[in-house]
């Protein structure tokens, strides 16, 4: 089971400003070409800015995240706005894909996923994210990694996040597998190694800069690629009587 931002994918520190403004230009144009009451373009960017501010508070206090796209039609509508289902699903990958054109995977990754795959083992994917589950699997897509997951886990799907536990546990249930059969592969040992720990998984560091200066858990591995991944689970299965799932 991967975590997605700085583990499969990886962005490095991003400029959120300037990213939000290329994906409120490019949602205003859309709206602007299919004849809805947008207004002023610096109006309509300094409401969504602040609306998404605001959700963003509300999910760190409550420890739930928001739909976006949801939250998009819901506010949308109430200023006037009148879109089809495809419009309403094209306007939510507009304000991801600015932030997608800055994810880049491991050049080897693919093949790395199809050993994992050979070896039976079960990929999944578990992510904190208020973005909708059909702009993640598109991006996926277009990375030409989404067949490789058929377990896919978004927390804005659920009323809990990482760190907490019920998540892992929610996880496990969806792979049908034992939690101490399942690897977690994560960068942030906060949201991700110490509760897939305390959960009963077993779990992987992921080196990025998410975790710079950290020591990892006792007993738990660090890896710099996935590519590393075949290998340790080889190992790890080696002493296990039930392999693991990824």
């Amino acid at each position: 089971m991967f975590d997605l931002g700085e583990t499969l994918l990886n962005f490095g520190r991003v400029n959120t400003t300037g990213v939000f403004r290329q994906s409120a230009r490019l949602t205003y144009d859309f709206l602007q070409s299919c004849s809805q009451p947008v207004g002023n373009f610096t109006c309509y960017c300094w409401r969504n800015l602040i609306d998404i501010r605001v959700r963003c508070l509300w999910a760190d206090i409550t420890g739930r995240d928001f739909d976006a796209l949801s939250l998009l039609k819901k506010a949308g509508t109430k200023r006037g706005f009148e879109l089809t289902d495809q419009q309403w699903r094209q306007l939510g990958w507009l304000w991801y894909e600015p932030l997608s054109k800055l994810a880049k995977i491991e050049p080897t990754l693919k093949e790395t996923l199809a050993k994992l795959k050979e070896m039976g083992l079960k990929l999944g994917i578990l992510s904190n994210t208020f973005i909708s589950a059909g702009s993640l699997d598109r991006h996926l897509a277009q990375l030409g990694i989404l067949d490789f997951f058929p377990f896919r886990l978004y927390s804005y799907q659920y009323d809990f996040r990482k760190p907490d536990t019920r998540i892992f546990q929610a996880a496990a249930e969806k792979m049908n597998e034992m939690l101490e059969n399942i690897l977690f592969v994560g960068d942030r040992i906060d949201k991700d190694i110490r509760p897939a720990r305390k959960a009963g998984m077993q779990a992987v560091l992921k080196s990025a800069y998410t975790n710079q200066g950290s020591k990892s858990l006792q007993g738990v591995p660090t890896i710099n690629l996935i590519a590393e991944l075949p290998v340790l689970v080889d190992t790890i299965n080696t002493g296990m009587e039930s392999p693991v799932s990824v």
